[in-house]
């Protein structure tokens, strides 16, 4: 990966954030990684109210579904419905290899849908991803 990016991971999960950030970090050691535990301290970084946490442009999210307080569904209703955020890149990464949840999360505009279990060891397919996106696309700043 050579452009700059960031990441926001939405997961609650702890374990699999840690793994997440160690896969990215490998390939890309320079990538900001800001991780939430769920939708709505996402959307406080996203909005820029988070007391502690800042995410730099350009940046994605990397979206589970399956959270408690707020969803991935409501997270993405919410970012949609957002005149500022509605534009925003958004991958989902779950556990959910259900037909309705994929048609449910592209009718709300993903980037892609991965299934947890289906990027590979170490999330080593979701890195690969990342990284071509990285290189091939450009992102608003």
């Amino acid at each position: 990966m050579s452009k700059k990016l960031s990441v926001l991971i939405v997961e609650d999960d702890d374990v699999s954030a840690e793994s997440i950030t160690r896969s990215l970090r490998k390939v890309a050691p320079d990538i900001e990684i800001i991780h939430a535990e769920e939708g709505k301290t996402a959307i406080e970084i996203l909005e820029k109210t988070h007391p502690d946490k800042v995410i730099k442009s350009p940046f994605l999210v990397l979206l589970d579904l399956n959270m408690p307080v707020m969803n991935g569904f409501e997270f993405l209703e919410y970012i949609r419905d957002s005149k500022n955020l509605q534009d925003t890149v958004i991958f989902i990464l779950t556990t959910s290899n259900d037909d309705t949840d994929r048609s449910r999360a592209y009718a709300n505009n993903v980037a892609g849908y991965m299934v947890k279990s289906e990027v590979g060891p170490q999330f080593a397919k979701l890195t690969t991803l990342l990284s071509a996106y990285r290189s091939a696309v450009e992102l608003n700043s």
